[in-house]
């Protein structure tokens, strides 16, 4: 088994939310994974910036606004 390092970036309405997770390589079963605990973390920071809560974000991820660029 071998575990590497990820950054997962979560967009939700203006918000982007850049995330590190670990990657695992493994010779058995479905790989590459992430744990549990990396999904879950993946699936409250989504909810906090569905919400709106970006200090609760900001504490597990850096968390950037999304602006349209003029042509």
């Amino acid at each position: 088994m071998h575990k590497r390092k990820h950054r997962k970036f979560i967009i939700e309405g203006k918000y982007v939310a850049e995330v590190e997770n670990e990657i695992i390589d493994s010779d058995e079963g479905w790989s590459p994974y992430i744990s549990l605990d990396d999904a879950l973390k993946l699936d409250e920071i989504r909810e906090f910036l569905k919400k709106g809560d970006i200090e609760s974000a900001k504490k597990y991820a850096k968390v950037f606004t999304l602006s349209p660029v003029a042509a």
